[in-house]
């Protein structure tokens, strides 16, 4: 389904709307607030499978090459005195597990330990975020959390699929996470409080926010509990699983480029939440694909086939 969407998107290039216009060559990427070096844009044929920033000393963050898939997903690595937790597996057909255990050897190295216990959850269950699950199976000391809603409950004990939260203890360091259906049924957020990030996923990223068009009141639902969320633990910024929009408002790169130079940066404030839901609400219950500065609202049918954006929902009337 992921591939028919990115066709679709295609389509709208094609169209030249506003969400993917080239109208100008794009601007070098604005600076980043939490890190050091802009993202690596598959502009290098030497470029590394994944490109590795520090938020801290005990967070990372890891964007798996443009030169490796399109998607170039985002994932997250955070550490707790007792455990890390790694946050999606991005796409198969590069070593991730290598990559993981040599930040995990690093980390060890410097806080003077031998071994820590490795969660690998994901975000949800598409298939960009949870390829390279298959290289942990064998692992030492290692969880792998499956990627249905009734697998996600059961691990994190959220008896009440799809309300509540659940706090997970990494040792000295206790994240949060809550279901956040719409764009999928196992989609889930993770706060960690150490740093005030909300770990989104595709719910938020500055891009295309993929949901079906009869979820618009799901995902609506999801975002009004995310903003309810931010305020009552004071979320300063949102990390998600791409980035898919350029620096210029309002536009996006073309699907499938295997290439970039002027992206929007990955961080995204807290104050989108309400620029999200407000776009939600201008849509009543007529989903159309719509553009905005830092995002694309991209609801779709459940089969595309035959239909053409941004008004293809409309046709399931």
């Amino acid at each position: 389904m992921r591939a028919t969407l990115v066709r679709a998107a295609s389509v709208i290039c094609a169209l030249a709307f506003a969400a993917c216009q080239a109208s100008q060559p794009p601007p070098p990427s604005a600076p980043s607030a939490l890190f050091a070096s802009q993202w690596n844009g598959g502009l290098d044929p030497a470029e590394p499978d994944f490109h590795v920033q520090a938020i801290d000393a005990n967070t990372l963050a890891m964007r798996q090459s443009l030169r490796t898939t399109f998607e170039a997903p985002f994932l997250y690595l955070i550490f707790g005195k007792d455990r890390a937790l790694l946050i999606d597996t991005g796409v198969e057909g590069v070593d991730l597990r290598g990559e993981v255990d040599r930040q995990i050897e690093a980390w060890l190295q410097a806080n003077g330990r031998e071994h820590i216990m490795l969660t690998v959850m994901h975000s949800h269950g598409h298939a960009d975020h949870i390829g390279g699950d298959s290289g942990f199976e064998d692992r030492p000391y290692t969880e792998i959390v499956g990627h249905t809603p009734e697998q996600v409950a059961a691990f994190f004990e959220l008896d009440e699929w799809p309300a509540g939260s659940a706090h997970y203890e990494l040792g000295e360091r206790t994240v949060e996470l809550f279901p956040t259906p719409g764009h999928h049924p196992s989609h889930v957020m993770v706060f960690d409080p150490a740093t005030r990030i909300l770990f989104s996923g595709d719910t938020v990223y500055p891009g295309r926010l993929y949901f079906q068009c009869g979820k618009l009141p799901e995902f609506r639902e999801t975002m009004d509990k995310v903003a309810e969320f931010a305020v009552a633990n004071d979320v300063q910024w949102l990390l998600g699983g791409h980035v898919e929009m350029k620096s210029l408002p309002g536009e996006t790169f073309r699907p499938q480029n295997p290439s970039r130079t002027g992206e929007h940066v990955l961080e995204l404030p807290a104050s989108i939440i309400g620029e999200i839901q407000d776009a939600l609400d201008g849509m009543a219950e007529r989903p159309v694909v719509s553009t905005f500065d830092e995002f694309v609202l991209f609801p779709h049918p459940a089969d595309p086939r035959g239909k053409q954006p941004p008004n293809w929902c409309l046709a399931e009337e």
